[in-house]
């Protein structure tokens, strides 16, 4: 496997190492020691999925109480995949980078604790699978306004699919970390 930077220090893309032959192609989506040596030292305890329709836009979400790092990738279709810093001592906080995870690229990105996760779906549906470290807390979730203009993220989709909960997050001028 490759291990790439972002623009963030922490958050990784992970290129895996994918056998292709005739009958199709194989690649581990997950080795421990490979993480590990690459930096990535938690457990993971919670593995999610969603299906989403073209133009739907998730996030961006995280936790304070419970805060989970992520492991993201894309099992059908396309999407952009956004973490934003949110780690208030960080010389990035405020900042955004984004990637395009797909089933042809087979990329992963890892997305620290301390950092809101979102995602727009590019493709006619998208399967998105990720692995956490820690369990989903619905008492601790909080959001953060995909629009934000101080934000300024580029989404790559117009007038996005966005849920009533997401359309009501708050913006980042008042994000409290406590």
């Amino acid at each position: 496997m490759d291990v790439s930077s972002t623009t963030i220090e922490d958050v990784l893309i992970i290129k895996p190492k994918i056998y292709k032959d005739n009958r199709g192609y194989f690649l581990e989506t997950h080795h421990l020691n490979r993480y590990s040596h690459a930096g990535i030292s938690c457990s993971f305890v919670q593995d999610n999925m969603s299906y989403s329709t073209k133009g739907c836009l998730r996030g961006l979400h995280f936790q304070k109480q419970f805060p989970q790092d992520k492991m993201v990738q894309v099992i059908q279709g396309e999407i952009f995949d956004v973490a934003l810093d949110i780690r208030l001592n960080s010389s990035t906080f405020g900042q955004w980078t984004g990637v395009r995870l797909s089933d042809k690229n087979h990329w992963q990105i890892f997305i620290p604790k301390g950092f809101a996760h979102g995602f727009c779906v590019l493709s006619e549906t998208a399967i998105v699978y990720y692995k956490c470290s820690d369990y989903y807390h619905p008492e601790d979730e909080y959001g953060l306004l995909w629009s934000d203009p101080d934000l300024n993220i580029q989404w790559p989709v117009m007038n996005p699919i966005v849920s009533e909960k997401d359309k009501n997050n708050q913006l980042f001028q008042n994000y409290n970390p406590h």
